[in-house]
C-alpha cells in the first residue's frame, strides 16, 4: 500500500479541476485514484505522495519520464506559474470546459450542464497577457545545468515549484508578462548584484533585496516598478541610481519607480506593507478598457488580463441588456472594488448604477475614476452588503439587477443570503473560482433563482484558472 512520502511511477490518464491530473495505481486489487498537481493527460511521471486519504491520494511531480503526445516544444523559459505552456491552447480550452462542467455537475447539482453553456470566451492573446508580475530575490538558487541547489548566490525570478526558499533565475521570456522586460531581467539582476548588497535569505529572514514588482499599462505601453527591500544597509543603496538605470534600459517605457522598505518576516502576505516612496516618474499608470480610463497604483486591484477583461465585461453587459430594465430601477454592482464593472455598465444603460463595497479606499478610487470618465448615472457607496438597504431605504423595491464579482474565496453563505434578500429580478454572478460558484449555485436555486446560462472566460492561459459568468433570474 502506498503512503505519504512514497515515490511511485504513474501514467496521467485524465484532467481534474484545480490543475490536477488523474492517475491510478492498484491497491488491494482495486484502482486507487491519485491526483497529481499539474499533471497532463498522457504523461508518464515519477510522483511523490503528499497526502493519503481513504479514497484517494495527492502527489506532486518529481520527474517527467515521458511527455504527453499533447505537448509541444515551447520557446519560453518554463516557470511554475505556467504549468501548461507546452499544451496547445485548443487542448487547454477542452480541458477547462470539461473540468468546469464536471464541477458544476458534481458540486452545483446541475444536470445536463451543456444546455446552459452559452459561450467560450478566449483571451485575445494567449501569451504576454499579464499586466502585473512579482519577481522574488533569494540567496538560494537553482543551477539548471548541474540540476542542484546553489547557496550564497544572487537569484531573481520565480520560486522553484514546491519550495518557498529557492528562486530560479529568469533569464528569458516566460511568455506571460512583458517580453522586453523579461528578456532583460538578467541585466537588472546583474546591476543589483553589483551593488554588493545581498538577496533575501528566506530561511534566515535576512538580506536586503526582497521583491521586484512590475505593473504594465497596455494602453500606454509603460512599466511601473516597485522595489521591495529591507532596511538593512539601506544607506549603502542608491534608489535614484537604480531608477536612472531602469530609465536608460527601457527609455520612454519607464513610467516610475517606487521603493518600499519592508522588514516584516512574512514572505508575501504583507508585501505592500511598510513605507513606500516615489523615487522617479509617476506612482500610477493609466489603463483603458472599453473606452474608459482607469488610474492604477501599485496597490490597486485590477484585472490581471485587461484585454480579456474587456470581453468578460462585455458579456456581463450583454446578459444585463437582455432585459428591458425600467428607467426607474437600479443596477447594483456589489463587491465593486474600484468600480470597473459599474462604470462600464453605466455607458450602456440610462439606469442608475450603485456600486457597493465595504473597503473605503476602493470606493474612493472608484469615485475618482468615475469623475475622470465623466459618468453621471453612477454612485459609489461604502457599505456592508447586509446593511445596504437598512442604511439606504430609498432603494427598497427599486433594485432590478445585481452584478457580483467576489474574491476567489467566493461569497460567505451569510453574505449570499443577504444578496438574495435584496430581491433583484436578475443576478449576474462573475467568479474566478467555479468550485465556490458551484456551491453558491445550489443556494441560489434553493432560494428561488433559476440559472439561465453561463459563459467561461479564459483569463489566464497556460494555468488551470478559469472565470465563469452565470446569469440567474428570479422565479415568478
Amino acid at each position: 500500500m502506498i503512503k505519504k512520502g512514497d515515490i511511485i511511477k504513474l501514467e496521467i490518464e485524465n484532467f481534474a479541476f484545480g490543475g490536477k491530473g488523474i492517475g491510478k495505481v492498484k491497491e488491494l486489487d482495486k484502482d486507487f485514484i491519485v491526483f497529481v498537481q499539474h499533471g497532463i493527460s498522457g504523461q508518464l511521471v515519477n510522483v511523490k505522495i503528499t497526502k493519503k486519504k481513504t479514497a484517494y491520494a495527492e502527489a506532486i511531480i518529481q520527474e517527467v519520464l515521458k511527455r504527453s503526445k499533447l505537448e509541444i516544444n515551447s520557446s519560453y523559459q518554463e516557470i511554475s506559474g505556467a504549468p501548461y505552456i507546452n499544451l496547445p491552447i485548443e487542448d487547454q480550452k477542452n480541458m477547462k470546459i470539461h473540468v468546469t462542467k464536471d464541477v458544476f455537475t458534481r458540486i452545483g447539482k446541475l444536470e445536463n450542464s451543456e444546455i446552459y453553456f452559452d459561450k467560450w470566451i478566449p483571451s485575445p492573446y494567449s501569451h504576454h497577457y499579464r499586466n502585473k508580475m512579482e519577481y522574488s530575490f533569494s540567496s538560494i538558487g537553482y543551477d539548471f545545468k548541474k540540476e542542484k541547489v546553489v547557496d550564497d548566490c544572487f537569484s531573481l525570478g520565480f520560486k522553484r515549484k514546491g519550495t518557498w526558499w529557492i528562486v530560479e533565475n529568469l533569464d528569458a521570456d516566460s511568455g506571460l508578462f512583458d517580453q522586453e522586460l523579461e528578456s532583460r531581467l538578467k541585466e537588472i539582476r546583474k546591476y543589483l548584484e553589483g551593488t554588493s548588497l545581498s538577496a533575501w535569505h528566506p530561511p534566515k529572514k535576512e538580506g536586503f533585496f526582497r521583491h521586484l514588482v512590475v505593473r504594465k499599462s497596455y494602453s500606454e505601453n509603460k512599466l511601473l516598478f516597485n522595489l521591495v527591500t529591507s532596511s538593512k544597509d539601506l544607506k549603502k543603496f542608491s534608489s535614484i541610481n537604480f531608477g536612472n538605470f531602469l530609465s536608460n534600459l527601457l527609455g520612454s517605457r519607464m513610467a516610475g519607480l517606487l521603493h518600499t522598505v519592508n522588514d516584516d518576516v512574512a514572505d508575501r502576505e504583507k508585501l505592500d506593507k511598510g513605507s513606500s516612496k516615489l523615487i522617479l516618474g509617476k506612482e500610477t499608470i493609466i489603463e483603458r478598457i472599453n473606452g474608459l480610463d482607469f488610474e492604477i497604483s501599485m496597490q490597486s486591484f485590477f484585472q490581471t488580463n485587461p484585454l480579456c477583461a474587456e470581453k468578460l465585461y462585455k458579456k456581463v453587459i450583454d446578459y444585463l441588456l437582455e432585459y428591458n430594465i425600467p428607467n426607474d430601477k437600479i443596477i447594483l454592482d456589489l463587491f465593486c472594488g474600484t468600480g470597473t464593472i459599474g462604470q462600464l455598465i453605466s455607458k450602456n444603460t440610462p439606469n442608475n448604477i450603485i456600486g457597493v463595497d465595504i473597503v473605503e479606499s476602493a470606493i474612493k478610487n472608484a469615485k475618482k475614476n468615475a469623475k475622470k470618465n465623466q459618468l453621471q448615472n453612477l454612485k459609489f457607496i461604502s457599505s456592508d452588503v447586509g446593511k445596504f438597504l437598512l442604511n439606504h431605504p430609498e432603494y427598497q423595491n427599486k433594485i432590478h439587477s445585481i452584478v457580483i464579482d467576489p474574491p476567489r474565496a467566493g461569497i460567505s453563505p451569510k453574505s449570499l443570503r443577504k444578496v438574495i434578500r435584496l430581491n433583484a429580478k436578475v443576478i449576474v454572478y462573475v467568479s474566478c473560482n467555479p468550485s465556490t460558484q458551484a456551491r453558491d449555485l445550489v443556494t441560489l436555486n434553493e432560494m428561488g433563482y433559476q440559472l439561465k446560462k453561463f459563459s467561461l472566460v479564459d483569463q489566464f492561459p497556460h494555468t488551470s484558472h478559469i472565470e465563469s459568468i452565470m446569469l440567474f433570474e428570479k422565479n415568478q
